[in-house]
């Protein structure tokens, strides 16, 4: 089998809350032409990310062609969940053009490259590309950076600061692995927290990657689909942390599904998940809320103190169940004060 005659596959890779499931929205609605299914990996039992996907199914993507993998790395699953789904996705009655794979934030990419090197799927697909977001106001701000030291001299004098964390090596180890870095938020970064942005992730890369601005997941589709990387056969160029390791696991992170009852004031409720970044340091939280007196779900997405809400769909037939996922390093999970801060 030909190469042109192969699926491509475009991983999307990028830290919590970078912005990868608003650039699979963006990629939906501008397919150039394209049949497209996706792949979506959640951290977490409950699939918030793929819901808000599958709200947004179309003829070039309709809802079947949209499946979710919940709480396990498709990177550790890949004889048991990963290789079957790929095959189901190439066997529909109308095979997709190009499939999109939203890692979950925790994910390390290179593993997953070396999936596709399986003999089940290896002649039927390939990588035509790994797209790697960062979220350029953080990443200017040190708070993700590989080489914390390099950029520490403005925060020298806090000694609480761990110079050596797991989040810097899963983020080191997705922009390494990438064909193009986009720097998400770019509004909020600014000229000047887009050049810093830029500078971290250049100093790291020992290979050259273009590296472009994005806010809110608007980019020329033709700049994502179509890199023809065979990132499959470029492994040795993709160095990693992991490189020589048997396995890795994931066991620094943890999550919690927290239940809430129905809420009748909204930024109430995103004062306490600000809170429970500055007390707690927990990293993401997101989920639908029910509220009082409103036909619709509000979604709520968190990185950080940085807490977003909007209505996005009516609840309809669905039960009016309030759900958050709140994720955070292993030993920052205390759920019963995570409970208490949220009011469940």
């Amino acid at each position: 089998m030909s190469d042109l005659t192969k699926i491509p596959v475009t991983v999307i890779t990028g830290f919590l809350g970078a912005g990868k499931t608003t650039l699979i929205r963006h990629l939906m609605q501008n397919p150039q032409g394209k049949r497209l299914a996706i792949l979506v990996n959640e951290f977490g039992t409950v699939g918030v990310d793929g819901d808000i996907l599958k709200s947004c199914a179309d003829a070039n993507c309709p809802v079947e062609n949209i499946v979710e993998l919940a709480n396990g790395c498709i990177c550790c699953t890949v004889a048991d969940d990963f290789i079957p789904t790929i095959e189901a996705l190439m066997a529909m009655p109308q095979r997709p053009d190009h499939i999109l794979i939203e890692t979950s934030g925790l994910a390390l990419p290179k593993p997953l490259l070396k999936a596709f090197d399986w003999p089940a799927i290896r002649s039927k697909i390939t990588v035509d590309g790994v797209i790697a977001l960062a979220d350029a106001e953080a990443v200017a701000a040190g708070r993700f950076a590989p080489d914390v030291a390099a950029v520490d001299a403005q925060r020298a004098a806090d000694d609480s600061i761990d110079h050596e964390t797991p989040l810097s090596e899963v983020f080191e180890d997705q922009i390494l692995c990438a064909d193009l870095i986009l720097l998400t938020k770019a509004d909020l970064a600014g000229e000047a927290g887009l050049a810093a942005a830029r500078a971290v992730i250049e100093a790291e890369m020992p290979r050259k990657v273009a590296i472009l601005p994005m806010t809110e997941g608007r980019i020329d589709t033709a700049l994502i689909l179509g890199l023809n990387a065979a990132a499959e056969d470029d492994l040795a160029a993709r160095r990693s942390h992991h490189d020589g390791a048997e396995d890795h696991e994931h066991d620094d992170f943890d999550s919690v599904v927290i239940d809430l009852p129905e809420i009748t004031d909204p930024e109430d409720l995103a004062l306490r998940i600000a809170r429970l970044a500055s007390e707690q340091n927990i990293l993401r939280v997101k989920g639908h809320v029910a509220v009082a007196g409103k036909p619709m779900r509000l979604l709520v997405q968190s990185v950080g103190a940085r807490v977003r809400q909007q209505f996005d769909r009516p609840w309809g037939a669905e039960p009016r169940a309030s759900r958050l996922v709140v994720i955070a390093e292993h030993h920052d999970i205390d759920e019963a004060a995570i409970r208490a801060v949220l009011g469940a």
